[in-house]
């Protein structure tokens, strides 16, 4: 069974139908309590390094190159990959981010990963 996965912020509320909530951040978010969080597991070796999340922010217009910077630092970590769809061991994985604008993040380049790591 192959996962079906949601993007969200983590300051959304929390609903039943997240299924497993995955915080894919390095950071902790801010403001955000640890006991309120309701995450499931925090994946934060599958973030970007401090130093391509630092490179981001300083090239924001720089969306492809970051891209492919990320996946270069994906790609030996696959067994992590493996080891969080084994974890979830659920149909509905919800990656959970503190960052304004999800969709154009490190999150969906996340999601595509697992979903190759999961086949």
């Amino acid at each position: 069974m192959s996962a079906i996965f949601q993007i969200k912020r983590i300051y959304d509320d929390p609903e039943k139908s997240d299924g497993f909530r995955v915080l894919v951040d390095r950071l902790w978010p801010r403001g955000v309590k640890k006991a309120d969080a309701a995450i499931d597991l925090w994946a934060k070796e599958l973030a970007p390094s401090n130093e391509l999340r630092k490179w981001f922010h300083a090239h924001l217009d720089q969306y492809a190159e970051f891209v492919k910077k990320y996946q270069s630092e994906l790609k030996p970590k696959v067994e992590q990959a493996e080891q969080l769809l084994q974890q979830a061991n659920q149909s509905r994985i919800t990656l959970l981010t503190a960052v304004k604008h999800p969709e154009e993040g490190h999150v969906p380049v996340l999601q595509r990963f697992l979903e190759s790591s999961g086949n």
